[in-house]
């Protein structure tokens, strides 16, 4: 039988490429559709090369190099927002590449040549699934001591919050509870996990309870965040920080970076026209940001099918428009008389679940701090269409 190791050396390229596009398709690998060709191969033609040199009879493994390469790739997955499952499934689609490739070869020996090989490819692949498996638990651990400390860091200014607004005590309270209930729970479960790691060699539990920390923490830290900027609008304690802006450009940046995979994963249309954006506007670019992403997330979230649609134009008049039309679940005429006031959603939905009801409170407090006005009309089971209007203040 020939040299398995040298074969799959001069096949690495093809392996490779093979391998992303059985990722592409894979339907259950979501988190893919947003990474670029490069951002999926990562440092996977250096962990072949390792596996062709344990193949081959005249080559010296390195079994550390092996390992380096292998943490590396669980860490950058970690980091791209893979999910355990999408890793396992990512290694069980090149186990089947490269025995696709090396099958010619593997022919040509005899049983036993070919029983020892499948052994050692299989033995090798579980190493590297084991060591990018803990460099991904590893980062995640790191993602999850990163907000534990960002929660203690604004424990006190939320306690003062509180007392301060003891009108919103009832509804942080129940906000609170399940997420913070989840964190102590799955946190406690965790730590208990961890001690025995790799004892049993089941990780897979550890994992899921970590993404559900994770998750929580997330959503608990966005709500604590949120009440914290709507208490220093209503202090009086946020000022604007004026500077040339091409908002044009500002705001497709906007949406390409943070807003689209959100719509993607929605499978919505997301229009954006920016032709008759003003060039250039004094105006404060971090406001501006919160502004259309607040709009857009929030238009994202409640629609289930359609498009989401964000334009921007210069007005005859001395101002210009910011509009985001979606074909979302809409809003009565009832809830349209107080969405902007802080803590308050339309009627329960599906959509709703996970919000705390401050996004829009805040876009109207940032608007009215930039002597502007936003409007909403909205039909029920239609859709609904914000239009934020500012004064146009040009560079001298």
């Amino acid at each position: 039988m020939r040299d398995l190791g040298q074969s799959l050396a001069e096949k690495i390229d093809q392996v490779v490429e093979n391998w992303i596009n059985s990722v592409h398709q894979d339907t259950e690998i979501e988190s893919t559709r947003k990474l670029t060709h490069q951002a999926i191969r990562n440092s996977l033609p250096e962990v072949l090369q390792e596996l062709a040199n344990l193949l081959s009879h005249h080559q010296l493994h390195d079994g550390e190099r092996l390992e380096r390469r292998s943490l590396y790739h669980g860490s950058m997955r970690a980091q791209q927002g893979y999910d355990t499952a999408e890793i396992v499934r990512e290694y069980r689609l090149l186990r089947q590449t490269v025995l696709l490739a090396l099958d010619p070869d593997l022919l040509t020996g005899s049983p036993a040549e070919i029983l020892s090989a499948i052994r050692t490819i299989d033995d090798v692949l579980d190493e590297i699934i084991s060591a990018s498996l803990e460099s991904y638990i590893e980062s995640r651990l790191t993602e999850l001591r990163q907000i534990q400390g960002q929660l203690t860091l604004t424990n006190q200014e939320l306690i003062r919050l509180v007392k301060a607004q003891k009108e919103s005590l009832s509804f942080m309270a129940h906000e609170l509870k399940n997420p913070l209930n989840s964190i102590i729970g799955h946190s406690s479960l965790l730590l208990r996990q961890q001690r025995k790691k790799l004892k049993g060699k089941d990780v897979t539990t550890n994992l899921d309870g970590l993404e559900r920390v994770l998750r929580n923490g997330r959503r608990l830290l966005q709500i604590i965040n949120d009440t914290l900027e709507i208490s220093r609008y209503n202090e009086g304690q946020v000022q604007l920080n004026l500077e040339p802006v091409n908002v044009g450009e500002l705001i497709q940046e906007i949406i390409e970076d943070a807003l689209e995979p959100l719509a993607v994963e929605k499978n919505l249309n997301l229009a954006v026209d920016m032709a008759d954006a003003p060039k250039e506007v004094l105006t404060d670019s971090l406001r501006l940001q919160q502004i259309v992403t607040n709009l857009v997330a929030n238009a994202i979230h409640y629609t289930d099918e359609g498009r989401v649609r964000i334009a921007c134009r210069s007005l005859e008049s001395d101002g210009w428009q910011i509009t985001v039309a979606d074909t979302g679940i809409g809003i009565s005429a009832a809830d349209r008389a107080r969405i902007f006031d802080p803590y308050v959603q339309a009627k329960p939905s599906p959509q709703a679940e996970g919000s705390a009801g401050l996004g829009l409170a805040i876009v109207q407090r940032i608007v009215t701090l930039m002597n502007g006005t936003i409007e909403v009309t909205s039909e029920v089971g239609q859709g609904s269409v914000f239009t934020v209007t500012l004064p146009l203040l040009q560079p001298e």
